[in-house]
């Protein structure tokens, strides 16, 4: 059971619940976020509620493809995990140390070997943006690049109540030229992505063996394409979520993505006019065109 947001022919927003892949069900919520706090004030599942909400109404007469698909949850926090996977701490350690993957002691190593996890704020609602949406570039980075990453929704007791497709967008120059530029590397308008729906939790039988794909095509031909899966994940899920819930407020509906295990190659960054694809077939495909971000939200040194 998936669930998803589209614009109706007047414009209008609708939640909808997706049955058996084809059948697609209104909701009687405006955002998934309401489906998550009834299903806590009730005491039941989301998965509960929304069966007993589509056993009161029929189908629409809409095929999903045909739908103008939004972002299914307005998030007020998404958070982000890094050095979760051996080929993210690679690839960090390229950046910081002049192309080297293999460095003893690096601050990479040392976070992918310590008990604490790597997990950083990442966006905001007013910063993310759902399917078909564009991603922005950075005016002051040459080395762009999407991070394809299963992301956890959560309520705000920490509990795993659906999984979603997202993409964190990462500037490589500007978090290798300095750790301490973390924020400026991973947080700017329209940097974030998740969607184009949230898979209930109780109907995924295994997120440990998730397929997520990342495909980026530049002028109608595909330029990069690669697979991992959420199996080669270093770190549990709940440990994650643990060190996330301390001594923190953790909201209805915030987002934790988990890190990437496909990266591009060295020698590539994003350009305008690509599109990038992401993939997890459990939850659907995230499609967004990547633009540069426009020079009215730039701020000009004089």
């Amino acid at each position: 059971m998936k669930i998803i947001k589209f614009k109706k022919q007047d414009g209008s927003p609708q939640l909808a619940a997706v049955k058996n892949e084809t059948l697609v069900y209104p909701l009687p919520y405006e955002d998934f976020l309401e489906v998550i706090q009834d299903s806590e004030k009730k005491g039941a599942s989301c998965l509960a509620i929304v069966e007993k909400a589509i056993g009161k109404v029929e189908a629409l007469p809409v095929a999903v493809e045909d739908l103008t698909l939004l972002l299914p949850l307005e998030a007020e926090e998404v958070w982000a995990s890094g050095v979760t996977y051996l080929k993210s701490k690679n690839a960090r350690n390229y950046e910081a140390y002049d192309g080297k993957e293999e460095v003893a002691d690096s601050y990479y190593d040392k976070v992918y070997d310590a008990d604490r996890p790597e997990i950083f704020l990442k966006s905001t609602s007013k910063r993310t943006i759902g399917p078909e949406q564009p991603v922005y570039l950075r005016n002051d980075s040459n080395w762009q690049i999407p991070e394809p990453e299963l992301g956890l929704v959560l309520n705000k007791s920490g509990k795993i109540v659906g999984y979603t497709v997202g993409n964190d967008m990462s500037s490589r120059d500007i978090e290798g030229e300095n750790p301490l530029y973390l924020p400026q590397a991973k947080i700017w308008k329209h940097s974030c992505s998740f969607g184009p729906a949230i898979r209930l939790a109780e109907t995924v039988e295994d997120p440990y063996d998730l397929l997520i794909t990342c495909k980026i095509i530049r002028n109608g031909t595909e330029v990069f394409e690669e697979s991992a899966s959420t199996s080669q994940l270093k770190r549990t899920y709940d440990e994650l979520i643990e060190y996330l819930m301390r001594d923190n407020d953790v909201f209805d509906g915030t987002v934790l993505f988990t890190g990437t295990c496909i990266i591009p190659g060295n020698d590539f960054t994003l350009a305008e006019g690509d599109v990038v694809e992401i993939t997890i077939p459990e939850v659907g495909t995230l499609s967004n065109p990547v633009e540069k971000t426009p020079v009215s939200n730039t701020v000009t040194s004089s």
